[in-house]
């Protein structure tokens, strides 16, 4: 499928996911995340691909932030569909099956820092930065930011960052684990590459319920122990963990499809 301001690839089973808007920074606008729902909606529905990773095209930026000026002539009704919109995505992209990487080339701002926040795992290169700059807007982070940030660095340092607009370098917010790791811009793309082959090795079964399980973990309504428990022996029943453990017992690599 042809999109107007993102690039969906497929190489090795890993999908990569770029945000093109260059010219704007890679800008979050309707039309971006009505694109990106629909790629994610295919990656997910893909057996095939097993792990995607997330970038942006602008060596300047990850994704800047949302498009502000369509917004800008918005009332709430307009508003509060807009975020709902953006949650859905967002939503999507944390409870991905298969592990997802934000490969942060820059700043991720706003919409583009709440995008990393839905991944499973971020990485940066050294020359980006990260915040969430909406109170300085006169609104706040709507598209899942407060939660997220807060469940990641704790309430404390996501008051400071959303209150104080501050904007945090990759050094920094790897110290507060806003980030997993940090490199070169150049060996950005290589070090999430790295990262995705050790994933695809291991049972996408598997993989999938770990994913459930530590996001129920963060769930008002949810016992994450219970939902523990649930994923870990719906495992016995399946294909992978027949697999596995005949690997294992036979001494070879297990071949998981």
């Amino acid at each position: 499928m042809e999109f107007e301001n993102i690039l969906l690839e497929t190489k090795e089973n890993i999908s990569f996911i770029t945000i093109n808007r260059p010219k704007q920074l890679n800008a979050l606008n309707i039309k971006t995340i009505q694109e990106l729902l629909t790629a994610v909606t295919e990656v997910e529905s893909d057996n095939n691909i097993k792990c995607v990773i997330f970038t942006g095209s602008e060596s300047k930026a990850f994704i800047a932030g949302a498009d502000i000026k369509e917004f800008s002539e918005y009332n709430s009704v307009q508003a509060a569909e807009m975020a709902e919109n953006g949650h859905t995505l967002f939503n999507l992209i944390e409870n991905l099956s298969k592990p997802a990487i934000a490969a942060i080339n820059g700043f991720a701002l706003g919409g583009g820092l709440e995008l990393a926040l839905a991944c499973h795992i971020r990485i940066a290169s050294s020359n980006a930065k990260m915040g969430l700059p909406e109170v300085s807007l006169g609104v706040i982070p709507g598209y899942g930011g407060t939660q997220r940030l807060a469940h990641l660095i704790g309430k404390g340092r996501a008051m400071e960052m959303i209150l104080t607009t501050q904007m945090v370098d990759a050094n920094k917010a790897m110290e507060i684990g806003l980030i997993n790791n940090v490199c070169s811009q150049d060996e950005l793309l290589n070090n999430s590459i790295k990262i995705a082959e050790k994933i695809k090795r291991n049972s996408p079964f598997a993989l999938k319920n770990a994913i459930k399980s530590i996001n129920d973990g963060y769930k008002y309504d949810i016992d994450g122990y219970k939902s523990e428990i649930q994923m870990f022996s719906k495992c016995f029943d399946s294909l992978d963990f027949n697999e596995g453990v005949n690997a294992f017992i036979e001494k070879r690599k297990p071949n998981f499809n």
